[in-house]
């Protein structure tokens, strides 16, 4: 109930006027049954910008630190994340990519739509990352279609830090749904998943224009941290203690 509310009434009224959406290719959405909605992730407002224009509903699965903050606030955050729908996924620890197929897998067994962002994060400079194999792994047990979908203009909107969003036009495109069944009983397989995923990242890719990096984003946002932690102690070395 509360989803629909926020849909419809509240959120997406509200998201319409703020970034004027322009869509592209919702005849792929299929009217019934399961599917995977998989899509570049450049914003924030991603997270609710995609439900609020498509007819059916979908679920996505949502990092934990969103259900699990301090204070009213936090606890907010989780009530409203709960009542949208959204299903928590700890990122942390060897288990976490299990646990989030495990999520998905349900949420597609029920014959619902699943909305994932191959990446694992949000892109932190505008380009697209290479995708994790859970996406992969989810359409060859389910056995169902992966549609790709490209954000355009929603990193503008609101850039990484950026908690109120620009008023400015945004597209969303969705893309031929890809059919994996020629891989059935190969979802065991590292070499079939990697492929699965990595076509399903080309084709975001040909919707988007991003720049393609061949390397995990969380790896690069690492990387980057070290170099600037790096470069500031070497512009402020610590004073030897007398």
């Amino acid at each position: 109930m509360f989803y629909y509310l926020l849909k419809y009434v509240v959120l997406g009224p509200l998201l319409r006027l703020m970034f004027r959406p322009r869509i592209e290719g919702l005849e792929h959405i299929p009217e019934s049954g399961a599917a995977i909605v998989a899509g570049n992730h450049l914003s924030f407002s991603d997270h609710f910008l995609m439900p609020a224009i498509i007819k059916r509903r979908i679920t996505f699965l949502a990092k934990a630190e969103y259900f699990t903050g301090p204070g009213i606030r936090g606890r907010l955050t989780a009530a409203f994340f709960h009542s949208a729908g959204q299903i928590p996924v700890d990122r942390s620890g060897k288990e976490a990519g299990q646990a989030a197929i495990r999520e998905g897998l349900g949420v597609l067994r029920k014959g619902e739509l699943l909305g994932i962002y191959p990446e694992g994060t949000r892109s932190h400079d505008g380009r697209l990352y290479k995708g994790k194999v859970g996406v992969a792994a989810m359409a060859l047990k389910a056995q169902v279609p992966v549609i790709p979908c490209a954000m355009i203009g929603t990193f503008e909107a609101q850039p990484p830090g950026q908690k109120v969003p620009n008023f400015r036009s945004v597209s969303i495109r969705f893309g031929t749904p890809l059919d994996f069944s020629r891989y059935a009983g190969m979802e065991n397989e590292k070499a079939v998943l990697r492929a699965v995923t990595d076509e399903i990242m080309y084709a975001i890719l040909g919707l988007s224009g991003q720049e393609y990096v061949d390397k995990y984003a969380a790896v690069v946002k690492a990387e980057e941290a070290e170099r600037a932690a790096a470069a500031s102690r070497r512009k402020f070395p610590r004073m030897p203690l007398s």
